[in-house]
């Protein structure tokens, strides 16, 4: 059994739901440190002017963690929705992919994580993902030590393999995991390149970009964006 933890961020790319795919089960990591200025609460789209953040203001309080993280107030759903349909006016799938995630960024959500899970939940199952995921928060591993979170996380489950992402290479440590049996896997993965609007193509976007380009091909293109290897 193989088991790929990940942050909750803000509209994943594609690579992130390849490794949702790739595993027998998905860990959402809530309870590690909210950093500002990385994902959990913004990604990019493609607009007529190039690629454009979308922004989720929070609350935030060092040392919070990313379970703990409020949204703040003010008209910004409202603000994001609107950019989002004019940059994708013109897509041929907006229609069948839009008012589903615009339902969930119109509820009542408070937190920032809850919003976040909602989000991947629905963007996993368009994008082809079967396996069940897991909240760290609701689970009994808590360790302060990154590596060994990791490992808590895996045993509880029951995995015998974990899958990091390509970057795990350069910074995990291997002797825990080999310690409990665990083999360690890293994802091998590259961009996919898929019709966009606007121009020449921008990759690493919002899986969002994808789904309203290709639509229902999207579960292929990110099974096909690459593998995994030792």
């Amino acid at each position: 059994m193989m088991v790929a933890i990940h942050q909750p961020n803000f509209l994943p790319w594609p690579g992130f739901f390849h490794k949702w795919q790739a595993c027998d089960a998905f860990v959402i990591l809530d309870t590690v440190q909210f950093h500002k200025h990385e994902w959990q609460n913004r990604n990019r789209i493609k607009t007529a002017q190039g690629a454009r953040w979308l922004t989720v203001p929070v609350t935030y309080r060092f040392p919070q963690h990313i379970c703990e993280v409020e949204i703040a107030g003010g008209p910004w759903v409202r603000k994001l929705a609107a950019t989002v349909e004019q940059a994708y006016a013109r897509a041929p799938y907006l229609d069948a992919v839009w008012p589903r995630i615009a339902d969930i960024l119109n509820s009542e959500h408070t937190m920032l994580s809850p919003l976040n899970v909602a989000l991947i939940r629905e963007l996993g199952h368009l994008a082809g993902c079967t396996a069940p995921m897991y909240l760290a928060s609701e689970m009994q591993t808590r360790v302060e030590d990154p590596t060994l979170r990791l490992v808590g996380l895996c045993r509880e489950l029951g995995a015998d393999a974990y899958l990091s992402g390509r970057e795990g290479r350069h910074y995990l440590d291997r002797v825990p995991f080999a310690e409990v049996g665990l083999d360690l896997w890293f994802q091998q993965v590259e961009a996919p390149v898929y019709p966009q609007l606007h121009g020449a193509f921008i990759s690493h976007l919002s899986i969002l970009d994808m789904l309203f380009n290709v639509g229902g091909e999207a579960a292929d293109m990110v099974r096909g964006m690459g593998g995994m290897g030792r």
